[in-house]
């Protein structure tokens, strides 16, 4: 028996003895005696009598080991020019100055505070000074619109906001500000107060509930707040089915030991190391990967400011593993087509030593075998794909190289990792035999770092996840396993959509387009692209006397969803039909739609109400 399957077979017949050594890696102020208490399924609480501070275990515990001049942050902006090194004591000293000063603004532990910031290290700062505090740290993305923005306001009800004067592009500055009180305007809730960090690129004048940045953070430093292991850590956002988002709440001492474990045995990193996940803070991989794995582990994290191509050419990711000795690199497959569409030869890699490079590991969407190839041909090392959500916050399935090196599959993210007792059902529940796909579900009780719950609706994270399948979490996607026990995503089997990583909900944009006065009804699905993985496509039905050409009305929704979703939505065809296929109770056929862009041949439902729509849709979708 290998090792890997050693360590997986024991998570599954001995949880609290597998995950109970990987918590010893963690310093605690109370030692858990508890590992896993799953007896109010599906609420599985790990380390339940445990306390300490995951702020302690990502910082202060690696200064007081002597390792405080080991840089802990390093942040690379190509779109400013700069770089910055910050090492443990001094990311350490920012953040406790930081929390005091957030305390002082009334934030205490349990508090929200909503943050809203570019890729600059105050980002960093203000995650982990809510951390040190006890306070529940929401991370919005930068690019969402402000109706987005009111809605997590609303439901996180922060006491303070955190943002920054604006985000850089490479061809424009997004003034962030303007958003963040448009959104203010749209909430009800008010938060206390708003902390405004400066950028030269765009000068602010605070109002009247605003502080500067600089005045919270000249405050006096206060020591870490020790929490209970099951207390949040965090509430971040994720598109629901219904366009409602969803808040995922995660721990703090699953979280903690999870992203320990999985920075030493899925990638392979050792303290000392630099690691780099080219992803946002404001999505699930900068939280696990850029922040607190990174910095559990005692690695040096990179924080890059910048694009894969534009800033300024192809060849960014390459100097940015060149300048910094990155050794392993984290990013989805969206970077790696637009580096290739640039630079499909490779030229920009030949002027950069990236001889520090081990492994380049892939997610956020599915790998294609193409991408794969180029990817590993060009670079030489292993490229591994792995599979995980923002619900999961690690890899459920992933090539573990710091445990033991599997062969690699293309378009399979590998294997099951201990703790993850994946399963692939029928409509009916039963388990289907290898090479049949089917959903792909995780048996209870999920392993630690995963959701505890929605943030304040545990019936709805009952419902979403552990209603079609009792006993079994339902991940959303369908796939298969191998004869060798390998398993392949295939795609989402709800309405949820994945653009270059990021997911957003097609009933959310629909909501959106059918607001437009002219817009009798609408479809709105995902389909494959070259370089985004997906991208969603509008299908509209005008309402009678409509006089506006459809290319006026095309470009009017384009720039309503950009408007009120926010650009990375890639929403950039609307086309104006005569109909729409639906069943005989009236339920659109936006399945039978996805497959026939997709270019697959599947059967046209019996229930469809008049085959002939579909047919005249036909020229529209495969174009």
């Amino acid at each position: 028996m290998t090792s890997y399957e050693q360590a997986y077979r024991r998570s599954l017949e001995d949880p609290d003895g597998f995950w109970g050594e990987a918590a010893a890696a963690i310093e605690w102020e109370r030692a858990p005696q508890v590992v896993l208490d799953a007896s109010r399924p599906p609420f599985t609480r790990w380390f339940p009598d445990g306390r300490m501070n995951t702020c302690h275990n990502a910082l202060d515990r690696h200064v007081a080991a002597g390792a405080g001049e080991r840089p802990a942050l390093v942040h690379d902006s190509p779109v400013t020019g700069t770089t910055e090194v910050v090492t443990y004591r001094e990311l350490r000293d920012r953040v406790a100055a930081f929390a005091g000063g957030l305390r002082e603004l009334g934030v205490e532990q349990g508090d929200r505070v909503v943050l809203y910031m570019p890729m600059v290290p105050e980002a960093v700062v203000a995650m982990l000074a809510c951390a040190r505090l006890g306070a529940v740290h929401s991370v919005v993305f930068g690019g969402f619109a402000p109706a987005e923005l009111a809605a997590r306001i609303d439901h996180a009800k922060p006491k303070v906001v955190v943002t920054a004067s604006c985000g850089i592009e490479p061809s424009r500055v997004v003034e962030y500000l303007p958003l963040l009180r448009r959104a203010m305007e749209l909430a009800d809730h008010e938060p206390d107060r708003c902390v405004v960090l400066a950028r030269p690129q765009a000068p602010v004048t605070l109002g009247p509930q605003d502080v500067a940045w600089e005045d919270v953070a000249a405050a006096d430093p206060v020591a870490c707040v020790p929490v209970d292991a099951t207390d949040p850590l965090y509430v971040l956002y994720t598109s629901g089915t219904t366009g409602r988002p969803k808040g995922v709440v995660r721990d703090n001492g699953g979280h903690a030991v999870a992203l320990r474990w999985s920075m030493e045995n899925v990638y392979g990193v050792a303290p000392g190391d630099v690691f780099w996940a080219a992803s946002d803070i404001g999505w699930v991989v900068g939280h696990s990967y850029i922040i607190y794995g990174p910095l559990l582990q005692g690695c040096t994290t990179v924080l890059y400011e910048g694009k894969p191509v534009g800033t300024p050419d192809a060849g960014a990711f390459w100097r940015v593993v060149a300048e910094h000795g990155v050794d392993v690199m984290f990013t989805a497959p969206t970077a790696l087509r637009a580096i290739k569409k640039e630079d499909p030869k490779g030229a920009k890699l030949a002027e950069h030593d990236v001889r520090t490079l081990r492994h380049l590991f892939l997610a956020g969407e599915r790998l294609d075998p193409e991408t794969y190839q180029w990817a590993r041909d060009l670079l030489g090392i292993p490229v591994i794909d792995h599979w995980w959500q923002t619900e999961t916050g690690w890899a459920i399935a992933a090539d573990p190289v710091g445990l033991e090196e599997l062969p690699v599959k293309a378009g399979s993210p590998t294997v099951p990792m201990p703790g993850y007792d994946v399963h692939i059902l029928d409509e009916a529940g039963r388990e289907l035999p290898a090479g049949e796909q089917g959903s792909i579900v995780l048996r209870e009780p999920l392993p630690p770092g995963c959701l505890a719950t929605l943030w304040g609706d545990d019936e709805r994270f009952v419902q979403s996840y552990f209603s079609a399948f009792p006993g079994h979490y339902l991940s959303g996607d369908g796939g298969y396993r191998d004869e060798d026990g390998y398993l392949f995503v295939m795609g989402r089997i709800d309405d949820v959509i994945n653009v270059a990583g990021h997911r957003l909900s097609t009933g959310a944009i629909e909501e959106v387009v059918a607001g437009h006065p002219a817009v009798a009804e609408c479809a709105v699905v995902g389909v494959a692209d070259a370089l985004k993985g997906q991208v969603p496509r509008g299908f509209v039905v005008l309402k009678a006397g409509v006089e506006a050409a459809p290319e006026q009305v095309e470009a009017e929704l384009v720039a309503r969803v950009r408007d009120m979703v926010g650009p990375i939505a890639c929403f950039r065809r609307a086309d104006v039909v005569q109909a729409l296929p639906k069943t005989r109770s009236g339920k659109i056929l936006r399945g039978a739609m996805r497959a026939i862009a997709d270019g697959r041949d599947e059967p046209v439902p019996s229930t469809i109400e008049d085959p002939a729509v579909l047919d005249a849709l036909r020229p529209l979708l495969t174009d």
